[in-house]
């Protein structure tokens, strides 16, 4: 988790406490029958595999309306296309405060997306709640009181990469492929922070690529004629592909690990060959629908019941499908607990409280917790490896301090 100054500390903490003494009137979208929330995600571009996540929360919230809705009041899901681009993303989610009024938004998805919204919708104090992404940025309450992450933070995912390697290959060449954003550049700054001084000693080369890119053909054989054995591959499932492919294709074969939002059977795995994907080693905080570990879980026995009723078109072997319907519970929780109260202010101080909810869908163990100066709701992982069918876990879960 990255610092937060005793100053920033207690401003976050006089925000989040002062918004309750007000006497709020609800939000914009919410009515005594309706709350409007807002949500953009690539359902077309270089990041559309993620599109699914958005049409799982959709469903979902379609599961709980069909339930009476959340004390009283149905959802109405607004999910606009932003293919991933920046400029589109701020269109749509201008459109969502200022035309549709939408009381929140909710998992608009992609580092440089919600990079590109993160001050306006600060700016306006419209909540900007479990943002689809783990650049660490999302937990800064003192700076940005209205915007708050959900998965794990790719710091701390760099930093148990850079761990890994230092303990299990001290003495390998290593390779750095990453996106050329905040995105892929907050992993990197994660790896170097665990490798220390060795970082630039065991590191032989670095390659990034464009998200405009078409190929990153060339920067796999870069990376490749290194010499390096140890490949650390941060990209979105699209290029994560491309990447295993082009390695098989040269006959590369490094020790391969995957940053966990591109480890994906069915987005990444499948479509690069899973013969060619066998080995890569990657983390997760999700129950997989691939392992049969989880084959009479009670909690994926429900998500199973609600795709054949509520998504049936969806891929009940995709993990992404498992995320959108997790992360909406979470949400779901924090609007019943905010009770009548459904004003901006109340609806984000609420989710500025959550104590040891167990997210369904979620590792055992793992519990979400928030306050008003921690806007990192899930902090553990586990490590895995793919054996050709399944991602296999193995080693204890991992925090955000490493251990």
């Amino acid at each position: 988790m990255e610092p937060i100054t005793r100053l920033t500390t207690i401003t976050a903490a006089i925000f989040l406490a002062g918004i309750g003494v007000a006497a709020a009137q609800n939000a914009p979208g919410v009515t005594a029958t309706e709350i409007k929330i807002g949500n953009t995600n690539p359902y077309s571009g270089p990041a559309s595999s993620y599109g699914t996540i958005g049409k799982a929360i959709n469903a979902c919230f379609k599961q709980i309306n069909a339930g009476g809705g959340i004390n009283g009041r149905k959802v109405n899901f607004i999910s606009y296309d932003d293919g991933y681009s920046p400029p589109k993303t701020k269109e749509q989610v201008r459109k969502l405060v200022e035309r549709d009024k939408v009381a929140l938004t909710f998992q608009t998805l992609g580092t440089p997306t919600n990079s590109a919204i993160h001050k306006y919708m600060n700016q306006k104090k419209v909540p900007h709640l479990f943002v689809a992404t783990g650049a660490t940025k999302w937990g800064q309450p003192g700076k940005f009181p209205w915007t708050m992450g959900y998965q794990p933070n790719y710091q701390t995912i760099g930093k148990i990469f850079g761990n890994y390697i230092l303990k299990n290959h001290p003495n390998g060449k290593v390779a750095v492929l990453y996106q050329n954003d905040d995105y892929g550049k907050d992993y990197v700054i994660g790896v170097k922070a665990a490798m220390g001084a060795k970082y630039d000693k065991m590191v032989v080369k670095e390659e990034s690529y464009e998200v405009t890119d078409p190929t990153i053909a060339s920067q796999v054989v870069s990376l490749a004629n290194s010499g390096a054995d140890v490949l650390v591959n941060i990209s979105i499932p699209k290029f994560a592909a491309q990447s295993i492919k082009k390695m098989d294709d040269i006959g590369w074969k490094p020790v391969h690990l995957l940053n966990d939002v591109a480890a994906s059977i069915k987005a990444t795995f499948e479509p690069a060959g899973v013969a060619r994907s066998k080995g890569i080693i990657s983390l997760t905080y999700l129950k997989d629908p691939n392992d049969p570990e989880w084959a009479k879980d009670k909690e994926m026995n429900q998500w199973r019941a609600f795709m054949d009723k509520f998504y049936p078109k969806g891929d009940r072997n995709n993990v992404f499908n498992v995320y959108g319907w997790a992360v909406c519970q979470l949400m779901a929780d924090v609007l019943k607990r905010a009770g009548n109260n459904l004003s901006r202010e109340n609806i984000m101080k609420t989710a500025a409280s959550t104590k040891d909810f167990r997210v369904p869908g979620l590792l055992p163990g793992i519990l979400a917790n928030t306050s008003a100066t921690d806007f990192y709701p899930i902090e553990q992982m586990q490590m895995n490896k793919f054996d050709g069918e399944r991602l296999v876990r193995f080693g204890p879960l991992i925090g955000a301090g490493g251990s």
